[in-house]
C-alpha cells in the first residue's frame, strides 16, 4: 500500500515511529522508503487489515493515502528553497498546490 510522502520528504520522529509501531501491528513491518513512485511503500498485510490501516492512516495520523495506476501519480519535490540556496521557486507550495487541485485524480 503507498502512502502519501509529505512536501519535501520532510518527517518528524513522532511520525515516523507511528507509522512503524502502525505497520508492526497490521502489516509485516517492511517498507520501502519513497520507492520508485516516491510513497512511502508498506510491504505486506493481509486483506483483514487493509481497512484497519487506512483508518489509523487517515483518520487518527492525519495522512493521506498515495495513489497509482491510471489515475495521476502522487506529486513529489525536492527540499526546493526550504534548504537549497539555488532553488528558483517554492517546491513545497507547488505541490501543496497540485496535490489540493487534483485530489480527485490522485484516487
Amino acid at each position: 500500500m503507498r502512502v502519501n510522502q509529505p512536501a519535501g520528504n520532510y518527517y518528524s520522529t513522532d511520525y515516523l515511529k507511528k507509522l512503524c509501531d502502525l505497520w508492526d501491528f497490521r502489516g509485516s513491518g517492511v517498507t520501502n522508503m519513497h520507492g520508485s513512485t516516491g510513497d512511502i511503500i508498506l510491504l505486506g498485510t493481509t486483506t483483514k487489515q487493509l481497512e484497519e490501516v487506512f483508518w489509523t492512516l487517515t483518520h487518527d495520523m492525519g495522512q493521506d493515502l498515495g495513489g497509482s495506476g491510471s489515475n495521476l501519480r502522487t506529486p513529489s519535490d525536492c527540499l526546493g528553497q526550504s534548504r537549497c540556496e539555488y532553488a528558483c521557486y517554492d517546491t513545497n507550495a507547488l505541490v501543496y498546490f497540485l496535490t489540493n487541485e487534483y485530489q480527485d485524480e490522485l484516487h
